[in-house]
């Protein structure tokens, strides 16, 4: 059984002693450093050109993957707050005799929940879709002979949440252990903490995706083992840490909610529709007196967003609470909205945002472009990585290199330059990918 105290570690990458919270500053906390760090990374501010619904879109009220960070956030800390309370409450051993507040589950959440997008591509779930298929189906297949099966793995199912654990955590131009978060807010950000093999699809939510890369294995490995989370021996990995599943939760209200609110501000969903499947949701908490006050559509659609987060927060936070031992034996295995008696209004709407939203002409449109502009992008830089590995490279591709590092050194084997290459072009927002698209076809 997993244990609170250690779930709650405040350790970093090569610390020698053992962080207390009793010693901890109470004006600048290590999970408010976290955040901090999250927040000031380079990693994060490009979140504000990486659209959350539509790819490229210039419209100013659709939502970035910044602006859906911080709204998770913001969500993710009101979850962990309310069950921090009642943990403390539960376990009053934490708070007397290792100085615990509710408000430390509050900033682990929020600081994850921060960095839950940092590691996702240009064009959102279509940039992981094309760097994967350029290596399963492109050109890239020419590597394959040289990886090893893991190696490869990583590559043909290209994952953000695997990105976003070596962006945080990687060593870089000198800076050890990336941005140096807790421990804590490093498991709450694994949602699937496995390895991309062996690859087993069940009904675990842990199974979905995985969320680390081969060249992270080893250090993932051990903050996992620091926090005490419980091995999965079929899986390669571990069960997940217990506030990863209010960081999930978190973004689940948010997507379901503000995507579709998104749909509504395009016109792509009628609004009238829209407000129709938002009262289903909030109907036994909507305040009929306070919403027909309203005049505007406008207004009432943020009256209802506003209760229907506020109703999932609750929710949320029950489910929690209620198979809390079951999380911490690792024996709960779906997220928390799953087991909701909203379930069938949230499907309902997630159906609408799919169908008007996901599948609208605009994104389909920016989504084949994205695919060709990571493709040329790939292979430009692989192959300029490729020809200087094998001293073969011309001026040319000496250029492209210092696009990506202004020190040029001689990576160790082909997966680590591949995953440089990855590593490069995940970084970039969906205008610079464009940008440097034009570029490399001669367009200044």
């Amino acid at each position: 059984m997993m244990q609170w105290e250690q779930l709650l570690s405040l350790r970093k990458q090569g610390d020698s002693k053992q962080r207390l919270r009793a010693d901890e500053n109470e004006t600048r906390l290590g999970f408010e450093v976290d955040y901090d760090r999250v927040i000031f990374s380079s990693a994060f501010r490009s979140l504000q050109d990486k659209t959350q619904v539509i790819p490229l879109s210039k419209t100013s009220f659709v939502h970035t993957r910044l602006t859906h960070s911080l709204e998770v956030s913001v969500v993710g800390r009101s979850l962990g707050r309310a069950v921090g309370k009642a943990i403390l409450e539960k376990y009053p051993k934490l708070a007397t005799e290792c100085g615990y507040r509710f408000n430390d589950f509050g900033g682990i959440v929020a600081a994850a929940a921060l960095a839950h997008d940092i590691g996702n591509p240009p064009f959102g779930h279509s940039g992981e879709k094309a760097i994967g298929d350029y290596f399963l189906n492109g050109s890239g297949k020419r590597f394959r002979d040289y990886l090893s099966e893991k190696e490869y793995q990583d590559l043909i199912d290209f994952e953000g949440n695997a990105n976003g654990f070596k962006i945080l955590t990687e060593s870089k131009d000198g800076v050890q252990g990336g941005l140096r978060l807790t421990y804590a807010t490093l498991g709450a950000f694994m949602k699937y903490p496995k390895q991309s093999l062996p690859k087993k699809p069940t009904d675990n939510v842990c199974d979905k995706k995985f969320g680390v890369f081969q060249s992270e294995s080893a250090f993932f490995n051990e903050v996992a083992d620091a926090l005490g989370l419980i091995k999965r021996p079929d899986a390669n990995g571990y069960v997940r840490h217990p506030l990863a599943y209010l960081v999930e939760a978190a973004d689940d209200i948010c997507y379901t909610i503000i995507d579709f609110e998104d749909g509504i501000n395009l016109g792509l969903i009628e609004e009238e529709m829209a407000l129709e499947y938002l009262i289903n949701l909030v109907r036994g908490n909507l305040k009929t007196e306070v919403y027909y006050k309203l005049k505007t559509p406008q207004n009432r659609l943020a009256y209802l967003r506003a209760l229907a987060i506020n109703t999932l927060v609750t929710e949320a936070t029950s489910i929690f609470l209620k198979n809390e031992e079951a999380i911490l034996n690792g024996t709960f295995s779906e997220a928390l909205l799953d087991s909701s008696q909203y379930k069938a209004q949230i499907s309902d709407i997630i159906k609408i945002s799919v169908e008007k939203i996901y599948r609208s002409d605009e994104v389909r449109e920016k989504e084949i472009a994205g695919y060709n502009i990571l493709y040329t992008l790939l292979d430009t830089f692989t192959s300029a990585f490729e020809n200087y590995h094998n001293d073969v490279a011309r001026p040319y591709d000496l250029l492209l290199l210092r696009t990506v590092s202004p020190t040029i050194t001689k990576q160790d084997s082909v997966y680590k330059y591949l995953m440089e290459s990855c590593g490069y072009i995940s970084r970039l927002t969906d205008g610079s990918a464009v940008q440097i698209f034009q570029k490399v076809k001669g367009n200044l």
